[in-house]
Formats: C-alpha cells, sequence, structure tokens
C-alpha cells in the first residue's frame, strides 16, 4: 500500500474530538492524507514540534494571501480618502448655507438647522454603522488561522503510520482466509 507522507490538518467541531495520537489528550486538529487513506487526531502543539512533522509552505497560497491582503489596504485607502473629500465638502456646504442662512429670518434658520442636525446624525449614525461593519470584519479576518495548513511527518512517524496500514490490511486478508472453507483440509475418504 503506497501512502504519499503529505497531510492536510482539518479541524472538527468540539463535540467531535478525539484523543491525540502521541499524548491522548482531546483533541479537534485532524491530520489527513489527500487521498482519505489515513487520518489521526493530533493536538497543535505537536504540529509545532519539529521532531514530529515539518510545515510545507504553500507557495501559491502565500502570495494569494499577501495580495488580498494588499488589495484590502488599497481599498481602506481609498475609502479614507473618500470619506476625507466628502466631509471637506459637507464642510463647504455649511459655510454656504451659513452665509445665506444670516440674510434670511431666524425662524427660518431654526428650520434649517434642525433638519441640517438630523440629516447630520444620519450621516453619523451611517458612519458609526461603517465603522461597526469595518471591525467585524477585521475581526474576522484576525481570527483566521495564519498557520500552516499542509504537513509532512518525519521518517519514524510516517513509517509507524505504514506499519499500522499495512497490519491492518494483513488483519483483514487474514480474516477473509478464515472464512473460506480451502484453508482447512478435508475430512480424508478412505477407509482404513
Amino acid at each position: 500500500m503506497s501512502l504519499t507522507n503529505i497531510y492536510h490538518l482539518r479541524r472538527v467541531a468540539d463535540t467531535s474530538s478525539k484523543a491525540c495520537l502521541i499524548c491522548y489528550k482531546p483533541s479537534t486538529s485532524v491530520l489527513i492524507t489527500p487521498d482519505n487513506k489515513d487520518f489521526f487526531y493530533v493536538c497543535p502543539a505537536h504540529l509545532q514540534d519539529r521532531h514530529f512533522c515539518s510545515a510545507i509552505i504553500d507557495t501559491e497560497g502565500e502570495a494569494a494571501r499577501a495580495k488580498e491582503k494588499r488589495m484590502a489596504e488599497e481599498i481602506e485607502k481609498v475609502k479614507k480618502e473618500y470619506e476625507e473629500k466628502q466631509k471637506r465638502k459637507k464642510d463647504k456646504e455649511k459655510k454656504k448655507k451659513n452665509s445665506e442662512e444670516d440674510d434670511k429670518d431666524e425662524d427660518k434658520e431654526k428650520d434649517e438647522k434642525k433638519a441640517d442636525s438630523k440629516d447630520s446624525n444620519t450621516n453619523e449614525e451611517k458612519e458609526r454603522d461603517e465603522k461597526i461593519e469595518s471591525i467585524k470584519n477585521g475581526g474576522s479576518e484576525s481570527k483566521k488561522d495564519d498557520s500552516p495548513r499542509i504537513f509532512a511527518l518525519h521518517k519514524t512517524f510516517y513509517q509507524m503510520r505504514v506499519d499500522r496500514l499495512r497490519g491492518i490490511e494483513m488483519a483483514k486478508r487474514n480474516q477473509e482466509r478464515m472464512k473460506s472453507p480451502s484453508l482447512f483440509p478435508s475430512v480424508p475418504t478412505k477407509e482404513l
């Protein structure tokens, strides 16, 4: 049986945790081969152990993550510039309105100020909501796990996994042989 020495890290729910291969503590991290022939549970601390496994760096994935990060930074920069321009525009409009309001009656002035305050309140609420969304989006990105996802086991642990799979295969073959009647000798038919 051929088994590749490439294991992908997967996470399972807390309710599905099982004993770690090394220390037997409950773990939600699973190392599995790409062809799903072999898998085992392992603690995240053991993944950092250089004598257990080594990370295989995915250069394409790293490049894609870096590109996404740069794009996000550029988007944030453009958003900030746009917000600053909008604020400047609002300030200019307010100055114009203030000069026009001086010419009008005080009653009209009060009505417009109330309308402006309502507009500014709605604008402030929109800005606050945008900030909350950006914080939420930023929080979800910070929770994203940047640890390596692909590992190669060191030769002793890899050989242990190969031996285990061979033993399972041999046990299945032996069970099949035991079930077949041709394994045992037949009863002699000649009389003495």
